[in-house]
């Protein structure tokens, strides 16, 4: 073979790999793939935090999210994920929501406060977010919950409530969400507002993060400290710490009004039988739909101001468009013109055997 003709093999097999490696990459979906994505322009991202404290998420907001996006969009798709309970988890599904060219991410944050450079890196490739029931940091394009500050007031009024007349006299336990959620603070703030000065004192308030676990630590910790007659009723942000909270204090003996948040089944069954005092209701349908029409209306570029008619101001950004609802306080006397009315429960579903009685007595059928 001459020197000429062996060049010409050489350059054409050369060609011919670099053809093939190329292809290889693209389909692979690798580096070179993510770097200049094409995406599915009717694909909507939703990042939900957890499934541990909670099982609203996967019980009602995913969903009534989903389904209301195929109403407003036959053709639009929801790509769906949960962080189960891991800022590093949804900081790679994020990430992952860019590479696929997803144009629209709705956010429900674990850690509010660590995506800033997420939300800020999503806007400088045209991608908007949409901040869920939790507002995350950087310059999200709207934001769907409930006043966060108004449920923690109504939880305080609550447990007043629950306490009756002894309730100036009262020790209370309070255990807060995660220090990172931003809802916690406003909880928190509320029911302050409407406890300080009407008990007698908030004798012992940690941080439960949320996870039924350290809620349980904490107020064993709390009976170890002040006694079985050291406190007489517990404030928890949400009911899957209640349950918790309530589990340890009938092991020790000890019977307070306890409430939480969130109206879940389980927690609906502990008011019939009289072992929760009230959990707040927050309407998950109306936060789910409006978060749904915010992003068909976003990936269709239109206004979102006619939907998100007030606006909020986070750590980061100011007249963030917001969509904010109205919740409700659920005790034992109001259950059948609430949860059951709304729909988001039927009798049969919260009468199971081990609560007939206890739905008898209360009158649910």
């Amino acid at each position: 073979m001459n020197a000429v003709l062996r060049r010409a093999l050489v350059c054409t097999v050369g060609l011919a790999l670099t053809l093939s490696m190329t292809a290889a990459c693209g389909k692979a979906g690798g580096a070179g793939a993510a770097a200049s994505p094409t995406g599915d322009p009717n694909a909507i991202g939703l990042l939900l935090p957890e499934n541990a404290s909670s099982v609203r998420y996967e019980s009602f907001d995913r969903p009534f999210i989903e389904a209301k996006v195929k109403a407003l969009c036959a053709s639009c798709k929801v790509l769906y994920n949960n962080a189960e309970g891991s800022a590093a988890k949804q900081k790679q599904q994020f990430d992952t929501l860019l590479a696929q060219g997803v144009k629209v991410i709705v956010l429900d944050p674990y850690n509010a406060k660590s995506t800033q450079g997420w939300v800020q890196e999503a806007a400088a490739k045209g991608v908007k977010v949409v901040a869920y029931d939790r507002l995350a940091a950087g310059p999200v394009a709207a934001y769907t919950s409930f006043d966060n500050e108004k449920v923690g007031e109504l939880q305080g009024q609550a447990l007043l409530e629950a306490l009756g007349p002894q309730a100036a006299e009262a020790g209370i336990v309070m255990i807060n969400g995660d220090e990172a959620d931003p809802n916690s603070a406003q909880f928190k703030t509320g029911a302050h507002k409407v406890l300080d000065g009407k008990v007698r004192k908030v004798v012992y308030e940690q941080s439960g993060q949320w996870d039924p676990v350290v809620a349980g630590q904490k107020i064993s910790a709390a009976v170890t400290e002040f006694g079985r007659n050291g406190f007489q009723g517990v404030y928890s942000a949400n009911d899957g710490m209640a349950a918790a909270i309530i589990t340890q204090l009938k092991g020790a003996g000890i019977k307070v009004p306890v409430g939480g948040q969130d109206a879940g089944l389980d927690a609906i069954q502990r008011i019939v039988a009289g072992e929760q005092a009230y959990t707040i209701y927050k309407a998950y349908r109306p936060q789910a739909e409006a978060a749904a029409e915010i992003a068909v209306a976003l990936l269709q570029g239109k206004d979102v101001r006619a939907i998100a008619t007030a606006s909020v101001d986070s750590a980061t950004d100011r007249g963030i468009p917001a969509k904010l609802l109205d919740a409700k306080i659920v005790t034992r006397d109001n259950i059948a013109a609430t949860v059951l009315a709304d729909g988001l429960y039927k009798a049969s579903d919260v009468c199971t055997a081990d609560y007939a009685a206890a739905c008898a007595a209360a009158g649910l059928k």
